[in-house]
């Protein structure tokens, strides 16, 4: 099975939004900056041309997340496991890992990404940080008998 964690462009900051939380209205009212409009459609290009037509899309309904996945111009579903501050148990159980048949790109939010990569590659830190409009692309393999996570790939806008 193939994972893509992608973490959403770069986004407007809300003035008020250190007296917030991360996932009220206005939070999840955020839209992307022009920078982070053309973070999205660098990257949604190039993981277009790599991604099968029957890959499923799952995107936060946060809209800097979803302006980021509609970016591919593919369908997609919004869901609420999504939300910023999502538990990373709940993503990998919404998109199947690892028994999922086809691929599936995920577009959401720091820290909840990074945390299921951490969990994936059972590294020490609860949390792994991961770039503004970054994708890492995990894949499940069996190897000698022996079920393995590796890294398919790391990309960021700026090197594409």
């Amino acid at each position: 099975m193939d994972l893509i964690l992608w973490r959403h462009a770069e986004a407007v900051d809300h003035p008020d939004l250190e007296h917030g939380q991360p996932g009220d209205a206005r939070d999840l009212a955020r839209k992307l900056t022009p920078r982070g409009e053309k973070q999205a459609a660098r990257m949604a290009a190039w993981l277009d041309r790599q991604l099968p037509d029957g890959a499923r899309i799952f995107a936060s309904p946060a809209q800097r997340t979803e302006q980021t996945a509609l970016a591919m111009g593919r369908k997609l579903k919004l869901r609420d496991e999504l939300l910023p501050e999502g538990d990373p148990l709940a993503l990998l159980e919404l998109v199947q890992w690892p028994h999922g048949k086809s691929p599936v790109v995920v577009v959401g939010h720091q820290p909840t990404l990074g945390r299921v990569i951490a969990r994936l590659l059972h590294l020490n830190e609860e949390d792994c940080p991961m770039k503004k409009g970054a994708l890492w692309w995990l894949r499940q393999r069996e190897r000698h008998g022996t079920m393995q996570t590796v890294i398919v790939t790391v990309q960021t806008p700026e090197l594409l």
